[in-house]
């Protein structure tokens, strides 16, 4: 089976949800039923895959999304390693759940240090930063689709 590419996307109309998948945290954003602009809409950590995927595919149906994009993080040479491969099995877990609505994955390159870059802009420390940089990340990952999806 072909895996799904955003541009596959453009099949589909209604709101996407952005996932930045994380061992521990998994960020959340969600777009407007327009497709315009992604916002953050926080992070789930249920613990493991099986039930982080669970608990995502219940967002899904939560915020009514017709598609999901997962975030694929690849080496700065366009390589993948053991997350990328992490991030494919959460994404075939997670299509598994949602009967028929697309997930799709996008290259996540330079989103961390992207969110990171600005949260230090915004003196955002500690506790609080642990809480946004993964939300903030889903937000970049799921904006760059939606640029991606209008171009």
């Amino acid at each position: 089976m072909n895996e799904t590419t955003v541009m596959d996307l453009k099949e589909t109309s209604g709101r996407i949800l952005g996932v930045d998948f994380g061992d521990t945290r998994t960020g959340l954003a969600v777009s407007d039923i327009g497709r315009f602009l992604a916002s953050g809409i926080g992070y789930v950590s249920p613990g493991g895959i099986e039930k982080t995927a669970d608990k995502v595919a219940d967002v899904v149906r939560e915020q009514k999304a017709t598609a999901v994009v997962v975030g694929l993080p690849k080496n700065m040479d366009g390589s993948e390693g053991f997350r990328a491969d992490r991030c494919r099995e959460f994404a075939a877990l997670l299509r598994a759940r949602l009967d028929g609505i697309p997930v799709a994955m996008m290259d996540e390159r330079m989103t961390t240090m992207s969110a990171s870059r600005y949260l230090n802009e915004t003196n955002t420390r500690g506790t609080k930063r642990k809480g946004v940089i993964d939300t903030l990340s889903a937000q970049i990952i799921l904006q760059n689709a939606l640029d991606r999806l209008k171009n």
